[in-house]
């Protein structure tokens, strides 16, 4: 072969490569390793208008692809019934792992798109941490708005701070955190009047469950309990707060063991979920009365109590009368004094 010909193929051979790099990929990849998988397939969603079923292995191994009509988006990746945000381009191809022991705090990403999904799983730890653990409900109004104002700023500084992010993840963070502080206000009026109808109800006879699915076996009404106080626990397997309450429940059950009262959590968990809720009363050791509330969300008790947050603690008299409508959770001190003064 002449040296013409072979510089006539390494010619090709660059432009057959120039060819293919050039050529946007069409999809994304998620792939992953979950430490104590649930036992369910994921999902990829985005709210309403995009989902996608995802095969995890027993082991929690998984790997998709997911074709994307737009530049981008953030999506809603599930592992039975935890949630975490996920960053997705076409071309991206993300290796997730996590524990679900610890769902949020355990999650890590490498690969192509790394940077914004572990800005993404960083900045939720730091919402929880400015919002969920703190008694920002427990404000005036005015000392409210103050304080709303720090969390924005924090949230800010932090989205900008954050090195090499996507401009569409950057805007969408922007509209997300200018959102905050009307959505938070708005549920403080809804908290202010639950505090109000739960005034209300103190030493009124109780709204009533009944015939709930019991977990050994057979069904369980309010009625059955009566004669003994009953410290109620409303709850979810989805509910990250809801299962940080259950060491300190189970120890309040061994605290007041033989005495005048029953613990008793209603799950609210949709019927699709019953078995994760069977599930996690084995893995979770759980004690005291476990009940599977008839209609979730809609039973007549929760509609009664006005619940639209979890967890929520309700204790009431051997008469069958509300004491505490919205009773502190077994984790605060106050539980325990409220309770060795009644027993």
């Amino acid at each position: 072969m002449t040296n013409y010909s072979y510089l006539l193929l390494l010619i090709l051979a660059i432009w057959t490569l120039s060819c293919k790099e050039n050529v946007p990929t069409e999809y994304a990849t998620l792939s992953g390793k979950i430490t104590n998988h649930l036992g369910k397939d994921g999902q990829l969603a985005v709210r309403d208008s995009y989902q996608k079923k995802i095969n995890i292995a027993e082991d929690g191994r998984f790997s998709d692809t997911f074709h994307l009509s737009n530049e981008g988006a953030v999506m809603f990746f599930s592992d039975g019934n935890e949630t975490t945000e996920v960053f997705l381009k076409n071309g991206y191809d993300l290796n997730l792992t996590l524990n679900t022991d610890e769902f949020d705090e355990t999650i890590k990403y490498v690969g192509e798109g790394a940077e914004n999904n572990n800005y993404l799983a960083q900045r939720a730890l730091l919402k929880e941490d400015l919002l969920y653990e703190s008694d920002l409900f427990d404000l005036e109004e005015i000392d409210l708005k103050t304080n709303l104002d720090l969390v924005v700023s924090k949230m800010k500084a932090f989205l900008i701070n954050s090195k090499n992010l996507d401009t569409l993840l950057i805007a969408h963070e922007n509209a997300e955190i200018d959102k905050l502080k009307p959505s938070i206000l708005t549920q403080y009026t809804q908290i202010q009047e639950q505090k109000e109808a739960n005034i209300k109800m103190l030493n009124q006879p109780s709204p009533v469950f009944e015939n709930y699915e019991n977990d050994k076996g057979g069904t369980t009404s309010l009625l059955d309990l009566k004669g003994k106080y009953v410290y109620i626990d409303i709850w979810a397997t989805w509910c990250g707060p809801c299962k940080a309450e259950i060491p300190h429940l189970k120890t309040l059950e061994e605290k007041y063991q033989g005495k005048n009262i029953e613990f008793v959590s209603i799950s609210v968990d949709s019927e699709k979920d019953h078995a994760a809720w069977k599930k996690m009363i084995i893995d979770k050791k759980m004690g005291g009365i476990q009940l599977f509330a008839d209609k979730s969300w809609k039973s007549d008790f929760t509609k009664a109590y006005r619940i639209n947050s979890i967890p929520r603690f309700i204790l009431i008299d051997p008469k069958g009368n509300v004491l505490d409508a919205d009773m502190s959770r077994p984790s605060e001190d106050v539980t325990m004094e409220v309770l060795d003064k009644l027993l």
